[in-house]
């Protein structure tokens, strides 16, 4: 299920880049991963909240719904593995380039041998660009719905080539894996 649903983000970020043309400068990816143990403190099965402690110390306590079905299974002390990945595609399309489809899609799973589960979700939309500047390095772009945003650009190399009228397609991919192992 975690390939799948990885494999289902990594998918999502490069149809996003396979759409480019050669006219198009190259997109830029940006791709971030974190993982984490919690350890299960408390446990309230009347309201189906769980309270998690991160190695840090630091803890929140999250309310579920009744789409986790064995919510009764988990004990205090129990160990839940957290993968988060993320990726970022930003493609600039050339005026007249066909661009991609905005829209969210999302998909989730529950496991069938093991407690946990996966969510994923992917997310597109398009950009104008109205200005470039290439010594700040900031670009400002223009929404679908019309607002005006400047944004200040890590590595002036993701400028060359860009122009006012150009479209940029973002697409942002995100997956959450989670797995619950009984406490040893």
């Amino acid at each position: 299920m975690f390939k799948t649903l990885v494999l289902a983000v990594v998918i999502s970020a490069s149809a996003a880049v396979g759409l480019a043309q050669s006219q198009n400068p190259p997109p830029v990816v940006k791709q971030n991963v974190k993982k984490a143990t919690l350890t299960i403190t408390a446990i309230d099965q009347k309201s189906r909240s769980v309270t998690l402690r991160a190695a840090s110390g630091d803890e929140d306590t999250f309310t579920v719904g009744p789409e986790v079905v064995r919510f009764n299974q988990l004990k205090v002390g129990d160990k839940i593995n957290v993968t988060y990945q993320e990726a970022v595609v930003f493609e600039v399309r050339k005026p007249g380039a066909p661009g991609a489809t905005p829209g969210t899609a999302a998909s989730g799973e529950r496991y069938k041998s093991t407690i946990g589960g996966a969510v994923g979700a992917s997310h597109t939309t398009s950009v104008t660009v109205k200005a470039v500047n290439p010594t700040e390095p900031s670009i400002t772009v223009v929404t679908a719905d019309g607002h005006t945003m400047t944004r200040t650009i890590q590595d002036k190399k993701n400028l060359e080539n860009v122009k006012p009228g150009d479209r940029i397609d973002i697409t942002y991919s995100e997956a959450l894996i989670l797995t619950a192992d009984q406490a040893k």
